[in-house]
């Protein structure tokens, strides 16, 4: 089970659950210590939205993320275009530049023909996000200001953008195999290496990138542009919450449960998960009160019949 990052956990905690955050830290204005500092706190100092960051944190961290619609509307829209547009000034001035330096001193030693193909190849790239992210800051962005200031005409919607919105991260898969697979024997087999990890962060960091503009961008722009729709999707989701409390675990209580199975005493499970003694206390009631289950053992086994630990981390 993949931990879901919250506002209220430390910097340094996110850093653990996942050090490539520190990248995307570095766009949000954050490269100086945050010591004991929760994700609140360093938002706060930094002018930033902390339900807005950590929705773009889980999008770089958990697998497959997809924040309810509640989740979303509690954000700041300002903030996602701010971080959006950040991340294209990343891609195309140091990405782009980082990638073209390097490939230009591995294919040093190619036949004219090689270099020609493999040029020309990149070019085309790089042609192709470049008109990506054009698209995105001449059209919509300034789009999504105008719903902001009421101003938006009806001739745009952002579902036009979700038809047209293309894969930026396939054809620099392709570079890379091209690179892995195909390039001759003759180029310097260190920086192929180094420009091949290069290429997988970087083609990670754009899929991360699509996931923040599709399942959270988007969504964000639906609810700006049919308000009334939107707080009825928030009103159904708080409807199926209700009423899927009285038997269903949430997911913190999936976390508390996984740490009793660990052994872990209440003070341990209040220091990990960043809460108090008593929340820990209320959430484990929670936990009997839902499954019926009383002991550490007993919950131990239904931890592991419902795939929340495997059975060799305990035994």
């Amino acid at each position: 089970m993949q931990m879901v990052l919250t506002q209220e956990m430390k910097m340094a905690d996110l850093v653990e659950a996942n050090f490539h955050l520190l990248p995307l830290f570095a766009r949000f204005g954050i490269k100086d210590s945050f010591g004991e500092k929760t994700v609140a706190e360093v938002c706060s100092l930094k002018g930033y939205d902390p339900q807005t960051f950590t929705l773009i944190c889980n999008a770089y961290t958990v697998k497959n993320f997809k924040p309810s619609a509640s989740d979303i509307y509690k954000g700041d829209v300002n903030d996602i275009v701010r971080y959006l547009h950040v991340s294209h000034e990343y891609y195309l001035e140091t990405g782009l530049v980082t990638l073209e330096s390097e490939l230009r001193e591995l294919l040093t030693p190619c036949t004219e023909v090689q270099s020609r193909a493999v040029w020309k190849f990149f070019k085309e790239y790089e042609a192709e996000l470049r008109k990506h992210f054009a698209y995105e800051e001449t059209t919509v962005f300034p789009y999504i200001d105008s719903l902001r200031n009421g101003t938006a005409g009806s001739h745009y919607s952002i579902t036009e953008f979700e038809h047209n919105h293309s894969n930026i991260d396939e054809k620099l898969g392709d570079l890379k195999n091209i690179i892995m697979k195909s390039l001759p024997a003759s180029c310097d087999g260190d920086r192929r290496t180094d420009l091949l990890l290069f290429i997988y962060h970087l083609q990670e960091d754009l899929a991360r990138h699509t996931a923040v503009e599709e399942n959270i961008m988007v969504p964000f722009v639906h609810y700006l542009e049919n308000p009334r729709a939107w707080k009825k999707q928030v009103e159904k989701e708080k409807q199926l919450e209700a009423v899927a409390e009285g038997n269903e675990l949430s997911d913190r209580e999936k976390e508390i449960l996984v740490s009793v199975s660990q052994g872990l005493l209440n003070k341990e499970i209040a220091d990990k998960h960043n809460i108090s003694i008593h929340t820990v206390i209320s959430h484990r009631k929670n936990i009997t009160r839902k499954t019926g289950i009383k002991t550490v053992a007993g919950l131990t086994v239904y931890a592991i019949l419902n795939n929340l630990i495997d059975i060799n981390t305990v035994e």
